[in-house]
């Protein structure tokens, strides 16, 4: 599973980076611990030029209470295992709470980075994953519906991610899941309406673990009120060795460019020194 997620580039940033613009009244705040019934930026593909903030937590619209689902398994019954090696149907597309969305109701979370720990320990012992080399935020596959409450009459717009088993960074991890994350060249793809089921069902393999990385963070993470860009600190080497900047560096700095000295990100309790 996705356990948490990160989103702090800003929101001009975002629109750049996804060629979309917020909704009119959506308003994205920083938010380093993203946990179920939190707001996440997402791209659906009935706005595909549209930013918007739903509900990380999914319930279908005929559900007589919340769910909060976060993850939706891309494989559902068919690889109890876990193998990632798994190449066989994707289960998803019968099972009844996401057969529905997954053909016509697909988004783009947009993040910068999750958080996921062992299957054991869970959040106890977190890692931090995310794209190295300055790459900026990306797309988790996900999927969407609107559930209106029976009392109140107030809609809700939930989304889940779609999980894979581990690739080569969550197995390193321990964990037996991994989001699905998109490459570029399939974000226009995951929402076209009019893609086959075997097309969809390519982009829900184990993505590619080049190009990312990971490090632990602290367990403080696991607390949902928790929040602040020191939890993304680490506390431990990265699980391979590179020479680009972790997140945090890379969030606490602002470099203007190159021939400016770099404007800091001030974080309570740290200081720092210049040379």
């Amino acid at each position: 599973m996705c356990g948490r997620a990160t989103i702090i580039t800003p929101a001009a940033d975002l629109e750049k980076r996804f060629n979309a613009a917020f909704i009119k009244g959506a308003v994205l705040n920083e938010n380093v611990n993203i946990s179920a019934g939190n707001k996440i930026p997402v791209i659906t593909n009935e706005q595909p030029n549209h930013i918007q903030m739903f509900t990380l937590g999914y319930t279908p619209k005929w559900a007589h209470k919340q769910t909060y689902m976060i993850n939706a398994r891309s494989e559902g019954d068919l690889n109890p295992e876990n193998n990632p090696q798994y190449k066989g149907a994707m289960g998803i597309f019968n099972k009844p709470m996401f057969k529905h969305a997954v053909k016509s109701q697909r988004c783009l979370v947009l993040v910068d980075a999750f958080i996921e720990g062992p299957k054991q320990e869970k959040l106890n012992k977190p890692y931090l994953v995310y794209p190295n080399r300055d790459r900026g935020p990306f797309a988790l596959a996900g999927i969407y519906d609107t559930w209106q409450h029976p009392l109140t009459g107030e809609l809700h717009h939930t989304v889940a991610i779609l999980t894979s088993a581990a690739n080569r960074i969550t197995q390193r991890i321990e964990h037996h899941r991994a989001p699905v994350i998109l490459s570029r060249e399939d974000e226009e793809k995951w929402l076209n309406p009019d893609m086959s089921v075997a097309e969809l069902s390519r982009m829900m393999e184990p993505f590619d673990s080049k190009g990312f990385n990971a490090y632990p963070i602290s367990s403080k993470i696991k607390s949902p009120d928790a929040n602040g860009l020191e939890l993304l600190k680490p506390t431990g080497d990265k699980l391979f060795k590179d020479y680009d900047r972790c997140l945090y560096e890379r969030l606490k700095y602002a470099e203007e460019d190159d021939y400016v000295i770099r404007e800091e990100r001030l974080v309570e309790g740290d200081q720092f020194v210049l040379f």
